[in-house]
């Protein structure tokens, strides 16, 4: 009886090797959350894999199914709108940073409705405006103005809200 070893590791091709450490690598961080195709990327190249094979492992992820940038910034848009109240300039720029096609931003934050954002503004400023002393009605619209700028709403659509939202506390407050 012969024996045969089992074939050496190092005789095997590197470059299938990669792609299945690079899509660990992807997978990995597919698990903590949901990311663009550009974040996946950086994280690979900072890993030292090559273009080559990081095109190939990001697009099987696209092919399967696990990496869709459009759905990424629908489900970004609509949880940091709900959880942190951003505006559309602050939204249009975390999707930015995180390598989100311009026209794909532009599309996605033109799905949500204009009243919706006006609407969020207003739960924000009603918000913090029961918590308020209106003493001093300058101040408190610069305040509340200041907030909704700060998190990216439109400077004009801020101010309006905040005359009106303030005008409704008076009136609550008067009764």
């Amino acid at each position: 009886m012969t024996f045969c070893p089992p074939p050496s590791t190092s005789e095997q091709p590197a470059e299938p090797k990669r792609e299945e450490q690079a899509r660990d690598v992807c997978l990995r961080l597919l698990t903590v959350r949901a990311r663009t195709r550009a974040e996946l990327e950086a994280g690979l190249t900072k890993r030292g894999y090559p273009d080559d094979v990081s095109a190939r492992v990001l697009d099987r992820l696209v092919e399967v199914g696990l990496l869709d940038d459009a759905a990424f910034a629908e489900e970004w848009v609509r949880a940091r709108r709900a959880n942190a109240g951003k505006g559309k300039r602050a939204l249009a720029a975390e999707l930015r940073t995180k390598g989100v096609d311009p026209e794909l931003i532009a599309e996605t934050l033109d799905s949500v409705d204009a009243g919706d954002w006006r609407v969020r503004a207003e739960e924000l400023v009603a918000g913090k405006l029961r918590r308020e002393k209106l003493d001093d009605e300058v101040k408190v619209t610069r305040r509340l103005v200041g907030m909704l700028a700060r998190r990216g709403y439109h400077q004009g659509m801020a101010f309006d809200v905040v005359s009106t939202q303030l005008a409704q506390e008076r009136e609550r407050r008067s009764v």
